[in-house]
Formats: structure tokens, sequence, C-alpha cells
């Protein structure tokens, strides 16, 4: 799984250089009337890009680190003594003739 997130990451780096080399032109964009802001492109792409990925990692990472949780506090609770009977109880339980109280 690593190699197919490595190559992910390769081919969107290459890709985001050659774009980067492709149109390397100042825009500028008005976030307000009165605020403008002058970059180039590629950095552009760069922070639009991060600012989709950054919110969608933290929500798996948040995610993860739940079902983590979760898991673990299931895993704990199998693992104390359970008040069931076993089957040698329940064996001996029924050669006797009473009923097993549950």
């Amino acid at each position: 799984m690593r190699i197919v997130r490595t190559i992910v990451w390769t081919v969107l780096v290459v890709g985001l250089v050659l774009f980067s080399v492709t149109n390397w032109t100042p825009v500028t964009v008005r976030i307000w009337e009165d605020l403008v802001w002058e970059t180039r492109l590629p950095a552009l792409v760069v922070l639009s890009f991060l600012a989709g990925l950054l919110p969608m990692w933290l929500l798996h990472v948040a995610g993860r680190w739940r079902w983590r949780r979760r898991i673990t506090a299931l895993e704990a609770v199998t693992r104390q003594p359970s008040a069931a009977l076993s089957s040698t109880q329940l064996d001996a339980a029924a050669q006797s003739g009473d009923t097993p109280a549950t």
C-alpha cells in the first residue's frame, strides 16, 4: 500500500512541477473590493489544493483516532472475565437437574 501512495504522490508532484513551469504567470485575486492579492498561478493552485486537502485529512485522522479508541475499549471489555457460565459448569448443572441462572 505504501508503494501505491508513493507513486500517487510522485505523480502529483511531477504534475505540479510541470504545471508550474508552463504556467509561471502572475494572477490577480480579488478577495474583497479593497483587498487584492497578486501571486503566481502555481502558488494559487497549491494553496487551493491544501485548502481542500487539509480539512479532509484532519477528518480522516480524527475518524481513525475515534475508531482506534472504540476498538481498544471493545477489546478491553472482551478481555475481562465474563459472568456467563462456562461449558463445564453448564454440563454439571444439566447433570444435576438444576437450571443454570443466566
